[in-house]
């Protein structure tokens, strides 16, 4: 990407495995004073690449590079951004990792949720690839006009609702029990305590209980009915929940079903489920390597997205202003 659009050569780096599987990073020229431009794409092994991100970092720092700007079109742990029970934000700890190593500016797209660039305390662009796929639908799918864009479940409602309003299009949302994404797993908290403890809570107060959330029969809020469908979302990585709203829009009308996204994970039998499933086309930019599901599944389309990190490693390096890639974009956005 870099040696192409920029027309820089790609530095000289050796990255390797040893035998007891360390990762070990060899620079192989000098980077003392200079801006130095890490770009790292995640593989399926997501732990190592972790790693060769940050020992690199770290190289670089050790050998007095100016300063070290991570490129991750796809921001790893970025889903574990919430706090669970007993679990942990592990995406803060990624951002914190990052930072110790010696990153001091990070470029990234479409985070899962915007406020991850505040674990950071270097600045972030989190960079937006919803025009490279709003171009997609107008150029690639004939009569969009007749398209009605789609959310899988009421927590991706806004990003529809982007997308509906640049096209001037209608937007439907699917609600009910397919959407499951986000359930608490039962686990030891609704066991009573083994010691009843005393003096915790005077005897005549009592906490409120809350009531536990049960979903609805599935319903589609809006008319998909001889439309086409276009499925919006930020992550497609387990597809069961995307072959579950196709059937449901299909059932209801739609005589074709488009899903889109930014990353396209893709993990383990998703192309097979793709191919099987009634989805006509799925759109993924290419932030994160999909080529051999490309080879499963010719449903799967890519959109390129090179062309805006080039352009904003360009501009970070030169001293430009970064505005003119967040264009028209808004708070929630």
């Amino acid at each position: 990407m870099g040696k192409g659009r920029l027309g820089v050569e790609l530095g000289k780096v050796q990255v390797y495995q040893e035998a007891n599987r360390e990762t070990r990073v060899q620079i192989q020229e000098s980077v003392r004073g200079k801006d130095v431009f890490v770009i790292q794409t995640m593989s399926k092994d997501v732990n190592t690449t972790i790693m060769e991100m940050l020992i690199m970092v770290y190289a670089c720092r050790t050998s007095c590079a100016k300063s070290i700007t991570g490129v991750l079109p796809y921001f790893p742990y970025s889903k574990q951004c919430k706090m669970r029970k007993r679990g942990s934000i592990v995406s803060k700890l990624v951002a914190s990792m990052m930072c110790k190593a010696g990153l001091t500016h990070l470029i990234t797209m479409d985070l899962h949720q915007k406020e991850i660039q505040g674990f950071f305390n270097i600045p972030v662009d989190n960079l937006r690839a919803s025009p490279f796929l709003l171009q997609y639908i107008q150029e690639e799918i004939p009569d969009y006009r007749n398209a009605v864009i789609v959310a899988k479940s009421p927590a991706s409602a806004k990003r529809a609702q982007s997308f509906a309003e640049r096209l001037r299009l209608g937007i439907a949302v699917i609600h009910g029990e397919a959407q499951d994404a986000e359930s608490d797993q039962v686990d030891g908290r609704h066991s009573p305590p083994t010691v009843k403890t005393t003096g915790a809570i005077h005897p005549s107060m009592e906490i409120p209980l809350l009531i536990p959330k049960e979903k609805p029969p599935i319903t589609v809020v809006g008319d998909v009915g001889g439309r086409i469908a276009i499925i919006v979302d930020d992550i497609i990585d387990d597809v069961d929940s995307f072959v579950a709203a196709a059937e449901t829009l299909k059932e209801r009308g739609a005589y074709k079903i488009f899903v889109m996204a930014t990353h396209g994970l893709l993990s383990s039998d998703a192309p097979r489920f793709i191919e099987e499933s009634a989805i006509d086309e799925v759109v993924v930019t290419n932030t994160i390597p999909h080529e051999l599901q490309k080879l499963q599944c010719p449903k799967i389309k890519t959109v390129d997205i090179s062309m805006i990190l080039s352009e904003a490693i360009r501009r970070i390096h030169n001293g430009e202003s970064m505005s003119y890639l967040f264009r028209n974009i808004g708070v929630d956005d």
